[in-house]
């Protein structure tokens, strides 16, 4: 194999952070700068069941109602066919000119389809061949090999050593897709051999990023004997890629402080600048974005977006390597440039998560819109009244009640469940979602919702879409299997493909722990915090609490102390927090313990509470598990993947002493 002399800066920018981003992102970032890579993230646990849910569909020739939804961008494979038409037709002499080369998971069900489409449309805009060399890495999709491998199956846990809360494969169910999350040496194999574009199916996010990296630097060990570092590396490059892998989360978006960002020079949100990492062969990179674009990098968006869907951040447990980002270190360097450094790595797992979707009844959401005084007690009385008419229909027919049904009404904080405070709104959006076995029976619970707009409460308008449609009510899970089951195929150009095994060296373990830091580590952030005389030591003892008049110690919303944000892993959400200055770190400790969150999402959280201190960032990381109604694709709750979790935990008052309250 050729390789050429390694690079000392590859520049790296993510236009997608999902299927559904905007279609001029793209174009931003080609025309910002000299690039070196443009990639995609198109794939979420969601949009792997839409694709699945198509592919079944058009097996099975189903006459389900889809209910009106515009499954368009969807190439006829499974693939995006968006990332075709509205990327690289558009912005294809621009990627030729300037020597960009393009790592997507745009291949979704089908990457060799995706493949064959691309080929197509350059072939047809007349470029000359041998410019462009396409490649597609299948093998993540066992779906066919499910039977004969399903002995080899282990459970999945989000938080060691819970095995209540972990998941396993369902035997007993219809599975429609079954996906293994590869990492970045086939990308980088890919690259190695000469391809420009390299579409995958289901990989982990950061090996979009990864995988030209450790083409670029040589980091795999097979190009030569210097290994020194080479975990840290792979950690770092992991990094980078988690933290683009969200596009303009890591430059604004989705951020705490969110008016510095709606507000910002060069339009703001209009013109939100989507990011690019300038990597070092270290392993260290600078998160920036394009120049007079609106939104900003800071050490508080990027770390926000650091712990953007993380379990523990001492073992983020990737395909090629473990990342322990706990003593990661933020430093702003410029204008919209921070350093990161400090992410260390092990080596990973002999295991490959699974991706997996099954089918399982049908669901329906009914809305109303009701106004006018006591909205939100008409609309609960909308609510009863409708269920209690349709279960009386099936109950005469012999059908079966309702699996599951919710009941939210929007408008009245209601996803604050105990801790709403607005109850005497005049507006609120009633929306009722059911499950059940059977389609007929949704059918019923349609045909009764419409009618309380003339048969009950006043001030009742439809949402606009007439009668609800029922649709599959898709479950994701996950497990394990041994990499030794799986093998990614390299498809590059019109050579023959290449088969890429994942046998290299792991730590031959299942679910690595945290291991528990180094006192080295740690106590330069604890000699800090122990310098600042206003704070009682809480880290030593909670008696010099009592030092204070307890009349007189102040409760604050934790947003005034703190940045957050939350994602979701399958009906698992996260929520980390990052304090705004070092010194509120012990306070934040203090009162965001494990049990008092609990309690604080006693209302959505039926697992546990795990708590993971991240101490290079002064944050904070809280795993709530069985608390998204089931995930993104079965849920059944209007926030289905925990985006609004930070924002509630953001309200939740921490105890201070009043020498610091007046700082604030």
């Amino acid at each position: 194999m050729k390789t050429k002399a390694k690079k000392n800066l590859v520049r790296i920018g993510c236009y997608s952070a999902f299927w559904g981003d905007s279609v001029s992102a793209a174009t931003q970032l080609i025309k910002s700068r000299n690039l070196d890579y443009l990639v995609a993230d198109y794939l979420a646990e969601v949009t792997m069941g839409i694709l699945a849910r198509r592919r079944n569909q058009s097996n099975q020739k189903s006459s389900i109602n889809e209910g009106g939804k515009d499954l368009g961008g969807v190439g006829e494979g499974g693939y995006i066919a968006e990332f075709i038409s509205f990327v690289l037709k558009q912005n294809l002499p621009d990627i030729i000119k300037h020597k960009i080369k393009i790592v997507t998971n745009a291949g979704g069900l089908d990457p060799l389809a995706c493949k064959l489409a691309i080929e197509r449309a350059i072939q047809k805009a007349g470029v000359k061949e041998g410019q462009v060399i396409v490649a597609a890495i299948t093998g993540d999709d066992i779906l066919n090999q499910k039977n004969e491998i399903k002995n080899d199956f282990k459970k999945f846990s989000h938080v060691y050593g819970e095995e209540v809360d972990a998941e396993s494969y369902p035997n007993d169910k219809e599975i429609i897709s079954l996906n293994a999350y590869l990492g970045a040496i086939p990308i980088a194999k890919a690259l190695d051999e000469g391809a420009t574009i390299v579409i995958t199916g289901r990989c982990v996010d950061s090996a979009l990023v990864l995988g030209p990296l450790i083409h670029e630097f040589k980091w795999n060990p097979e190009y030569n004997n210097d290994n020194n570092n080479y975990w840290d590396k792979l950690a770092l490059g992991s990094l980078a890629g988690h933290i683009i892998e969200c596009g303009c989360q890591a430059t604004g978006g989705n951020f705490t402080d969110w008016e510095q960002s709606a507000f910002s020079p060069n339009g703001g949100w209009a013109n939100m600048g989507y990011p690019i990492v300038e990597c070092f062969s270290n392993g260290e990179f600078i998160v920036t974005k394009p120049r007079e674009t609106g939104g900003l990098v800071t050490t508080a968006t990027v770390g926000e977006q650091m712990l953007y869907e993380i379990l523990d951040p001492g073992s983020y447990i990737l395909p090629d390597v473990i990342l322990d980002m706990r003593n990661v270190k933020l430093k702003q360097i410029d204008v919209n440039k921070v350093l990161v450094t400090g992410a260390k790595g092990r080596a990973p797992t002999d295991n490959l998560k699974l991706s997996g979707i099954y089918l399982d009844g049908y669901k329906m959401t009914g809305t109303l819109i009701i106004g006018g005084i006591d909205a939100w007690k008409k609309a609960t009385a909308v609510a009863h009244a409708v269920l209690l008419r349709t279960r009386t229909i099936l109950a005469k027919l012999k059908f079966k009640d309702f699996r599951d049904l919710n009941v939210e009404t929007l408008g009245a904080e209601h996803t604050y469940g105990v801790h709403a405070r607005t109850r005497d709104t005049r507006e609120v959006v009633l929306n009722i979602t059911v499950h059940h076995d059977d389609i007929r029976a949704l059918k019923y619970f349609g045909m009764e919702l419409a009618p309380a707009a003339t048969c009950m409460g006043p001030g009742i308008t439809g949402g606009g879409t007439g009668r609800p449609h029922p649709s599959p009510c898709l479950v994701h899970f996950s497990c394990l299997l041994p990499k030794n089951k799986i093998s990614a195929i390299v498809t590059v150009g019109n050579k023959s493909p290449l088969t890429v095994t994942f046998d290299g060296p792991t730590n031959n373990g299942n679910v690595i722990p945290s291991p528990t830091p180094s006192l080295s580590l740690l106590l330069p952030e604890i000699l800090k915090l122990s310098e600042i005389s206003e704070i009682p030591e809480f880290l030593e003892s909670e008696e010099n609490l009592n030092k204070y008049d307890l009349n007189i110690l102040m409760k604050i919303p934790l947003i005034k102390l703190a940045w957050g944000r939350s994602g979701d892993k399958g009906d698992t959400c996260n929520i980390g927090i990052m304090a705004r200055d070092p010194k509120y770190f012990p306070y934040i400790k203090r009162s965001l313990t494990e049990e008092s969150v609990k309690e604080y999402f006693a209302h959505l959280c039926r697992g546990i509470v795990k708590r993971y201190e991240l101490p290079g960032i002064n944050g904070l990381n809280f795993v709530l598990t069985k608390s998204l109604g089931g995930g993104g694709l079965s849920s059944l709750q209007i926030d289905r993947q925990g985006k609004t979790y930070a924002q509630m935990l953001l309200s939740f008052k921490i105890v201070v002493p009043p020498g610091l309250f007046a700082k604030l």
